[in-house]
């Protein structure tokens, strides 16, 4: 403590999907089984139709003996569908503007009422309720959907007690491009950053070693980021600091001495990895003119005046000067015009709630918060070694400023 510091690599996992409500049934519309769903962030939720859309997420299952257990569940495969309106059945003003009402229209369809003809399946046995056994949650529930998930578990549906389910594309990840130099998959946003950061951690402690290491290297991956990070296991919470108290007291004998922890505060460092927008050829009008990053040609530092981003001179100097030593890519920039918006991430809630240095960065990327985004192959390799190159390199650029 007091000699080293902490070398972060913040990111979050979550992505912009509709989940399915607490109460999931929704009912027969037009002889049409649904499924009630929420919308989850701010998704491009026009390109979540016509998909082919599976379920996952935590189930907790009762026991025999009336414990409560937690188990993961993926159904992996086409479940449910949310179409879209054929062209010939809207006015051109619709064509046009292709408005979507998000309570009305996202709604996806589970099955047919002609289907429990076909089956005999007038009626699903395995969740027929009777009245004196009604537990205020299973009565609200789609039989149908516990039905494929109990199938999936290997439970019976009478074991179901809650679910947290969301929807995602079941279609894989896949090369693209005439030199297949394009990553298309759901998710990218930001899952593609924290496979680098666990992946460049991994790498770093296994190929560089760590006995001369006198820093903390680690990461830390949070939760509902698309939703402004304010929850027990988002950015905003009290873990990021609490992990480095608790670590820099048990490296002290178990004592928290407030001075060594300020000298730690000051020689750490926090890399908020999120995903960047890359200039989108159709619309290069959208990025401002100096700070239009591509797509394969190097990570990306974000920055705005109005501290949506955590970056200063001085983070994104030891950012660039890292990569210039490691030999990779200049860093590129990326700024919004001023008369667009701009988003956010954890750097600046992470480095407000700890007063640790930070910037925020990424790879470059199109399609943000689609259901199916692109990215460059190179990137996840430039993406790579600058993590592993941020872990090997940040101390000694640090120290070479004058404090």
């Amino acid at each position: 403590p007091g000699n080293g510091g902490f070398k972060i690599i913040g990111g979050h996992t979550d992505s912009p999907n509709l989940k399915v409500k607490p109460r999931s049934k929704r009912g027969v519309n037009s002889g049409c089984t649904q499924l009630a769903v929420e919308c989850y962030g701010g998704g491009l939720w026009h390109t979540w139709f016509d998909r082919d859309l599976g379920v996952s997420g935590r189930v907790l299952v009762r026991n025999s003996s009336g414990g409560i257990y937690q188990k993961l569940v993926k159904i992996d495969r086409a479940v449910l569908r949310v179409p879209n309106l054929a062209i010939h059945l809207q006015t051109a003003s619709e064509r046009e503007a292709f408005k979507i009402n998000k309570e009305d229209h996202l709604s996806p369809i589970l099955a047919t009422e002609a289907a429990k003809v076909l089956t005999g399946e007038t009626e699903n046995t395995d969740t027929k309720e009777k009245k004196s056994e009604k537990d205020g949650w299973t009565e609200h529930q789609e039989p149908l959907l516990l039905q494929v998930i109990a199938s999936e578990l290997g439970i019976d549906v009478e074991d179901i007690a809650d679910f947290e389910l969301n929807l995602f594309d079941t279609q894989k990840a896949a090369l693209g491009g005439v030199y297949s130099e394009f990553v298309h998959s759901a998710r990218l946003d930001n899952l593609a950053s924290c496979f680098l950061a666990v992946k460049g951690l991994v790498e770093y402690a296994t190929e560089e070693g760590l006995s001369e290491d006198e820093d903390i290297s680690l990461i830390a991956m949070f939760d509902h980021e698309e939703v402004g990070s304010s929850s027990a296991t988002g950015a905003g919470s009290p873990i990021m600091g609490d992990a480095v108290k608790a670590i820099s007291a048990a490296l002290n004998s178990g004592e928290s001495n407030p001075d060594l922890y300020g000298a730690t505060i000051r020689r750490s460092f926090v890399l908020s990895v999120d995903q960047a927008h890359a200039i989108h050829p159709n619309y290069s009008g959208k990025h401002e003119k100096g700070h239009a990053p591509k797509i394969n040609d190097g990570m990306v530092i974000k920055r705005n005046q109005n501290q949506r981003y955590a970056t200063n001179a001085i983070t994104g100097f030891l950012v660039r000067e890292i990569a210039r030593k490691s030999g990779l890519p200049p860093i590129q920039e990326f700024v919004v015009r001023n008369d667009c918006g701009c988003g956010s991430t954890i750097g600046p809630i992470i480095s407000s709630n700890t007063g640790i240095r930070a910037i925020d960065m990424g790879c470059p990327q199109l399609s943000m918060h689609s259901i199916r985004e692109t990215m460059g192959v190179c990137d996840l390799g430039n993406g790579l070694a600058l993590f592993k190159s941020f872990f090997k390199y940040f101390r000694e650029v640090d120290e070479s400023l004058e404090q």
